[in-house]
């Protein structure tokens, strides 16, 4: 009897790479699947997560840990992130110089907006966020996080990521899109339509709750650095320190301002 061997989400668009490393990407989608909302998990939840069989994830998460990338937890066959994850992301932080110059501007607009204010660059259909600064307002309300991803389609960062595109750059993004995030395309593809169109007049995106209830957001393109990476600045804010008509009005000449001043430090 055959034995059938599922292939691991994400890994179609790259059938027929002799280039592509398919051992070394499942090992590294393992670690993709951990959240601060479920840091542990079960052999048996990552092997439904990524589609790998039961005894290749028990391989995977033995040398994973062995190396310090993984470390296993107190219940029998359960594991949670190893500090190796961590000292991996430092050398690409520690590149990004322009975080320490701008981020001045970015905690005065942080204060101005009761909540946090981040930069963030594109990984996959996320966006991930590498810089942050919040108000002493919102320490105590998880807002934002370097680190912390938001999906593109669902998200004002996203949107504002998809504006910023070169229109051949951003047919090719939307497509994928369409393609990999069926359901959340789904949910939030026409409010893309309307939030692109409505871009062209204001220069910013707006999300009303769209991403998490209760958290109003704003986001414009900054720039390119200068490995071409398009960068994207968002204010976050929790609905209770502003009605959504003063939302607006009242901050998006701040995040406006911010961005030009970065994109002429980054420039």
């Amino acid at each position: 009897m055959s034995i059938i061997h599922r292939t691991p989400a994400g890994f179609a668009e790259h059938a027929g790479d002799r280039q592509f490393a398919t051992t070394l990407a499942r090992g590294l989608e393992i670690l993709r699947c951990f959240t601060p909302q479920q840091p542990v998990l079960a052999t048996a939840e990552l092997a439904r997560r990524t589609g790998l069989p039961k005894p290749t994830i028990s391989r995977f998460t033995y040398t994973l840990a062995a190396m310090g990338y993984l470390r296993p937890d107190q219940a029998a066959g359960h594991y949670r992130l190893g500090p190796a994850v961590l000292s991996l992301g430092y050398p690409l932080i520690a590149s990004f110089a322009f975080r320490q110059v701008v981020r001045p501007a970015m905690e005065a607009l942080a204060r101005q907006v009761s909540g946090s204010v981040s930069l963030g660059m594109r990984d996959r259909t996320n966006m991930v966020y590498v810089e942050t600064c919040r108000s002493r307002a919102t320490s105590s309300f998880q807002l934002s996080d370097i680190g912390m991803t938001h999906p593109i389609a669902s998200s004002a960062i996203g949107r504002a990521y998809i504006a910023g595109c070169a229109p051949r750059e951003r047919t090719a993004l939307l497509n994928e899109l369409r393609i990999k995030t069926p359901d959340l395309w789904r949910q939030h593809g026409a409010t893309i339509t309307r939030t692109l169109a409505a871009f062209r007049d204001t220069g910013y995106c707006v999300s009303y709750g769209d991403r998490r209830p209760g958290i109003f957001a704003l986001a414009v393109p900054v720039g390119r650095l200068a490995n071409r990476e398009l960068l994207v600045l968002n204010a976050v804010s929790p609905s209770w320190t502003r009605r959504a008509k003063q939302f607006e009005p009242t901050l998006a000449p701040a995040l406006l301002a911010c961005a030009r001043m970065i994109r002429d430090q980054i420039g």
